[in-house]
């Protein structure tokens, strides 16, 4: 390989790049590790507004919305500094190579398997009139590749798994990242230390289908490990650091793992759980591997044992073949169910999937209309939730974030709380009463006292109060 450093040392100054990253908590966590790898090679990281030699476009392509997004991201960049290089990576560059290369301005396409290897191919980051496209046949195993995100010192997202097996007929995610595959779990605590010498204080699990954490042999069916036997190794970390899970999917959350979470000292009473539809007709047309059933199983239970727990779920609008009623009915079991908040997604045809040959089309202005009035449900939910929890005192991790002299956190479950500003607060745990909801729809707090180490949480089955508590040194 061309020794990069040499190259650089022959230029006036050290080339500098951004990275943009489009999409989910994965791509955050797998552009950390991009960046860091470039900053090895002798680049310097520059915020992507700032004039740069090379912009790195990390791509999504969940929705219509992430491809736009991306052409537009690609001229902003190159009307900030017009001769700079162009690298676009990620799901979308998987998915569609070919678009993408058309895009005036961009240099190089880089598939699922060589994002990583970025490195090899900025040995000359001069324009090119064509643009080069590098990629494989999804179908080829691909290695597990680790990343976490380290800009917010509050904060990482650790990715420990990739890939899906799964066929949900809306779904290109397996067309873009693979098969699924993970870490193991040794090199997954063996991450945690290095991110919480860092000085972060919460990890976030994620990974493409979460819940089936454990096969580490690209093409193998084969769990050497579990996602229940991970949780349990990470709640025996030495370190004062909480952990909180991504996402997971409904028929991949069993009841041990509810059950250890509700006693956890180490991971907080928040659970996002994918429905995408409350009809059970549209849920098998998704091809998903569960119907409403299960999915209140799980909610009820998590209450049952931790009624203050966070959930959130997932939900599409205008999937192929959702008539009015179908709607009506996702609606009305959404309004019953108690969830905290919803994340509402407008159906969109992604190529090569079942569910875009279908017949049955939502005309896009039905399914806009049917997600306006899902977050308008969202936005009652939440509320209800932040209600709940006022009076009661729980453990908020302080962000670096203000705004108009407030200081803004997380509480373990996931009620954002401000208070005005204290430089001192940053990246501090405290326990802190909830007063009121405000304006902008946080609740406003009061600072009880500061934890100094490690928070167990103990549930009491008899009050069904959260007892916090904190350690003895």
């Amino acid at each position: 390989m061309f020794p990069l450093n040499a190259y650089f040392c022959a230029m006036e100054s050290t080339p500098t790049f951004a990275i943009y990253t489009l999409g989910c908590k994965l791509n955050y966590s797998e552009s950390s590790a991009i960046g860091k790898s470039l900053s090895e090679q002798g680049f310097r990281n520059v915020p992507f507004k700032e004039k740069a030699d090379v912009y790195i476009i990390n791509t999504c392509s969940v929705t219509n919305e992430a491809d736009k997004e991306c052409r537009m991201v690609v001229r902003n960049a190159l009307h900030t500094s017009p001769g700079a290089f162009v690298a676009v990576i990620g799901c979308y560059a998987q998915l569609k190579p070919e678009e993408i290369a058309k895009i005036e301005g961009v240099d190089v396409v880089l598939g699922a398997s060589e994002k990583f290897n970025i490195a090899s191919y900025l040995k000359r980051i001069d324009k090119k009139q064509f643009a080069e496209i590098h990629s494989c046949e999804i179908e080829q195993p691909l290695e597990f590749h680790a990343s976490y995100s380290s800009g917010d010192r509050t904060r990482s997202f650790l990715k420990v798994q990739d890939g899906c097996d799964y066929s949900c007929s809306y779904c290109t995610i397996p067309l873009a990242r693979g098969r699924s595959r993970s870490n193991t779990i040794e090199n997954v605590v063996k991450n945690v230390y290095e991110i919480t010498a860092q000085g972060i204080k919460e990890i976030v699990l994620t990974g493409v289908n979460l819940g089936d954490f454990g096969i580490n042999k690209p093409g193998s069916d084969e769990h050497h490990e579990d996602f229940f036997q991970l949780l349990q190794e990470l709640e025996n970390i030495d370190a004062a650091v909480r952990f909180r899970i991504s996402s997971i999917e409904p028929n991949l959350l069993t009841d041990d793992i509810i059950r250890f979470i509700s006693t956890s000292e180490k991971f907080v009473p928040h659970f996002h759980i994918p429905l995408q539809s409350g009809s059970d007709s549209i849920l098998k047309l998704m091809r998903r591997r569960y119907l409403r059933d299960l999915y209140v199983e799980r909610v009820e239970l998590i209450k049952s044992l931790m009624p203050h727990c966070c959930v959130g779920a997932d939900v599409i609008t205008g999937f192929p073949g959702e008539t009015e009623e179908h709607f009506l009915e996702t609606y009305a079991f959404l309004n019953e169910l108690n969830v905290s908040y919803l994340h509402a997604f407008t159906y969109s045809e992604r190529s090569n999937t079942l569910a875009s040959e279908s017949k049955e089309v939502v005309p896009v202005g039905v399914r806009k209309k049917r997600t306006r009035m899902l977050r308008i449900l969202s936005e009652k939910k939440l509320r209800g939730f932040y209600e709940q929890n006022l009076g009661s005192e729980r453990v908020v991790l302080f962000e670096g974030h203000v705004n108009d002299g407030w200081q803004y956190g997380h509480t373990d479950n996931y009620v954002r709380v401000r208070i005005p500003s204290d430089e001192i607060l940053k990246n501090s745990i405290y326990r802190v009463q909830l007063n009121s909801i405000n304006a902008e729809g946080t609740v406003d707090g009061e600072i009880v006292n500061q934890f100094d180490d490690l928070i167990i949480r103990q549930f009491d089955n008899a009050s069904s109060n959260y007892q916090i508590n904190q350690l003895s040194n």
